[in-house]
């Protein structure tokens, strides 16, 4: 009874903030796009007035060079700039204070986001600050708590991934407590996303693969949702045909631009969809298992999307069979049960291609309880999932996500 009880009352919360979206303050950042688009973003700084900047990043990219065109051509326009290139997978409370420093020290009028999901969330909650100095990273936790706007934010993603450069939401870690969770606020959205596929092209495979199952993931999480819309829902088809397309193309040949182009183009079309009709389980249980045992989101998803749309059954069958007809993979005298499962197989053969275990051994019995009890604390009652699942069913998730692992 009183799980019949929380599920109707999740049920009508997601159902107001349904109806409430078309009043809230959605935006898209403006779009700059093509081979070496990123050489542009100087003359936008100029035109928006703007002589000092912070760029957030991380040491690999730095290492790599692929700052180098960015830096060199601020340079020639006179730009300043600081660099915090310290940013972690699943950013710390610790980078954003530290980020936070050098743009004050440095008189920053703008953050540049440079990198994957980590440096943009890292990046978004240092905005976060700036425009809320006296409220502590922590209390920033759910949904619309930072209010006031934030710097330019320029969002240049490296990898066809996270959608970052397009969402509202920051993930932070808590390196103390090892939680992971997310700011949502409209405020954070990118003003500017620079979609330059010569950034991605020096990804490793192992890489291309994870974060293109993340993309994926949020595809088809925001799809068989139920706060979807006619934009979210063409959004996420969309999305999910680009890197049915591209995906394997970019794993296998690399310096495929063509297909980098079009992984960017889906990572920040399943970037729209799931701002606007959000992610579900699948989501809320990778955070956990990146919070504790260091696993990264990407790789997460992947693995465990399909056990939870297996869990589903017949509450997400009518709308992943919908997916199966639109890539085409099922049979036309197929009931819907049978198309569902046939996408989510093709979800597990995609992994396999790419070298994607299909289980997560390291999750400890042990930990459970705690790890439960924050999945549901992000899930409940926020998303609008397929269906609303309880502590007991997250227990049978979690065992077979793990599956036949002994520790």
């Amino acid at each position: 009874m009183k799980n019949l009880i929380l599920s109707s009352y999740y049920r009508v919360y997601q159902t107001v903030f349904k109806l409430a979206m078309p009043l809230l303050p959605w935006r898209k950042p403006v779009l700059l796009e093509g081979p070496g688009s990123v050489k542009k973003v100087p003359s936008l700084l100029e035109e928006l007035k703007i002589k000092n900047v912070l760029i957030v990043t991380d040491s690999t990219l730095m290492k790599l060079g692929l700052l180098e065109d960015l830096i060199s051509s601020l340079g020639v326009n006179g730009c300043k700039y600081a660099v915090f290139d310290k940013t972690v997978p699943d950013p710390t409370i610790e980078n954003v204070e530290e980020a936070l420093k050098l743009y004050h020290q440095y008189d920053c009028k703008a953050i540049i986001a440079f990198g994957g999901g980590s440096p943009m969330d890292c990046a978004k909650a240092v905005g976060a600050r700036v425009s809320r100095p006296n409220m502590p990273v922590s209390k920033m936790k759910g949904v619309l708590k930072v209010i006031f706007k934030i710097p330019t934010l320029i969002a240049v993603p490296t990898t066809a991934g996270t959608g970052s450069e397009v969402t509202l939401a920051a993930v932070i870690s808590n390196s103390e407590t090892h939680e992971k969770y997310a700011i949502n606020d409209f405020c954070l959205i990118p003003h500017y996303a620079v979609l330059d596929p010569e950034l991605t092209l020096k990804l490793p495979p192992h890489i291309t693969a994870a974060t293109g199952m993340d993309a994926m993931t949020h595809a088809v999480e925001s799809y068989i949702g139920r706060s979807n819309t006619k934009e979210t829902r063409n959004s996420a088809l969309e999305a999910i045909t680009l890197i049915h397309q591209n995906l394997q193309q970019a794993y296998n040949v690399p310096g495929d631009l063509k297909a980098r182009a079009a992984m960017l183009k889906g990572s920040y079309l399943a970037g729209v969809a799931f701002t606007r009709a959000y992610v579900g389980y699948v989501h809320a249980i990778a955070h956990t298992i990146g919070g504790f045992y260091g696993y990264p989101h990407g790789l997460a998803n992947a693995i465990i999307m399909p056990h939870v749309l297996e869990f589903y059954g017949p509450a997400a069958s009518g709308r992943l069979a919908e997916l199966a007809d639109h890539l085409g993979i099922a049979k036309g005298n197929q009931g819907t049960a049978q198309k569902a499962t046939a996408f989510v197989q093709y979800l597990k053969d995609m992994n396999k291609k790419m070298s994607i275990k299909s289980n997560i051994e390291e999750i400890k019995k042990s930990d459970l309880p705690e790890m439960i009890s924050r999945a549901l604390a992000e899930a409940n009652p926020l998303y609008p999932v397929p269906q609303v699942l309880f502590r007991e069913d997250l227990e049978k998730l979690y065992m077979k996500i793990r599956g036949s692992a002994k520790a």
